[in-house]
């Protein structure tokens, strides 16, 4: 499962409990720092992996699919994920034309599979997204720049094993791809 996340400097915090256990504000130096990572979950070892990037673009997710590429370099690659529309765009299917060229379509290098429209809830990612974010907010106090934030944010997902529930419910899916590596 793949999927995009974009760390806002202003989602690291905006209060703390004080000594007379007062909620007090913190003021956000600069809410327009951000940094765009693209994720993937590897459904069978748990594992995800991520890329920062400028920004969610065909370019970036070509990219980022050449990155798992270069990670399971022996393996075909199943990707689900939304319909951003760089996702489906004549550049992206282009190169999907070109990886899995002469192939038939039970031996292409990388097969994608879109969510329905409109439905976050049906990607894990969106909970390890979740995960970092809270993660970050908790440890906020350990982070004096945006620098700061994206290494805890890195360090808190990237080739991290992750176990939700949700991650499983995908499981009749992957029986038509056994052999594949799935991201």
């Amino acid at each position: 499962m793949i999927l995009v996340c974009h760390l806002l400097w202003g989602d690291i915090c905006g209060y703390i409990w004080g000594n007379k256990k007062e909620r007090i504000e913190i003021p956000v130096l600069n809410e327009k720092e951000r940094q765009t990572y693209f994720g993937a979950l590897n459904y069978y070892t748990q594992e995800f992996l991520i890329k920062p990037c400028n920004k969610g673009n065909s370019k970036n997710a070509i990219a980022f699919v050449e990155y798992l590429i270069s990670q399971y370099p022996k393996s075909r690659i199943v990707l689900i994920w939304d319909g951003a529309s760089y996702h489906r765009s004549l550049e992206f299917k282009d190169y999907l034309d070109k990886i899995n060229k002469d192939l038939n379509e039970d031996e292409w290098k990388v097969t994608c599979i879109r969510f329905a429209p409109n439905d976050p809830t049906q990607n894990p990612v969106e909970d390890i997204w979740l995960h970092a974010k809270n993660f970050v907010r908790e440890f906020y106090h350990l982070c004096k720049s945006f620098f700061h934030v994206k290494k805890l944010f890195e360090f808190v997902t990237n080739h991290q094993i992750f176990d939700f529930p949700k991650m499983f419910m995908y499981d009749p899916i992957f029986d038509n791809y056994s052999g594949l590596n799935t991201v």
